[in-house]
């Protein structure tokens, strides 16, 4: 089983807007229970161009419709990316976003902590990940 979470970069600290991510880090889930353990596979880069990766808490601000196919597809490049993962760990994705996860039959997980730490994160929501 393969785990996306949004991250800023190689440092593997949290990114809370998944959808303005800079780049995912996909792990693989081995064992179950308390024996549950995470290994980091690859860290891919958010193939989305009509991004600013530096704000991670501001609100999507931008000048174009998101019904506009041209940003759909923007989103949708994520999915795509991110195609051979089971779960995506999210604090926050616009409806363009989820749908871009959803429709490559990724399963959106929410994360309302506090950490930053994407191990931490992943043994918080584990229990999510059946």
């Amino acid at each position: 089983m393969k785990i996306a979470i949004p991250v800023k970069d190689e440092n593997l600290i949290f990114f809370p807007n998944a959808g303005h991510t800079p780049k995912f880090a996909v792990y693989s889930m081995t064992g179950s229970g308390m024996f549950k353990s995470f290994k980091l596979e690859e860290v891919k880069n958010n193939p989305r161009s009509d991004i600013d990766h530096e704000h991670p808490e501001e609100e999507h601000a931008c000048n174009h419709g998101h019904d506009d196919a041209e940003h759909i597809e923007q989103h949708n490049k994520m999915g795509r990316v991110l195609t051979d993962c089971n779960y995506i760990v999210v604090k926050k994705a616009c409806k363009n976003t989820a749908k871009s996860f959803t429709s490559q039959g990724i399963k959106l997980v929410k994360y309302n902590g506090e950490s930053f730490q994407t191990d931490s994160i992943l043994k918080e929501v584990s229990s999510k990940f059946i």
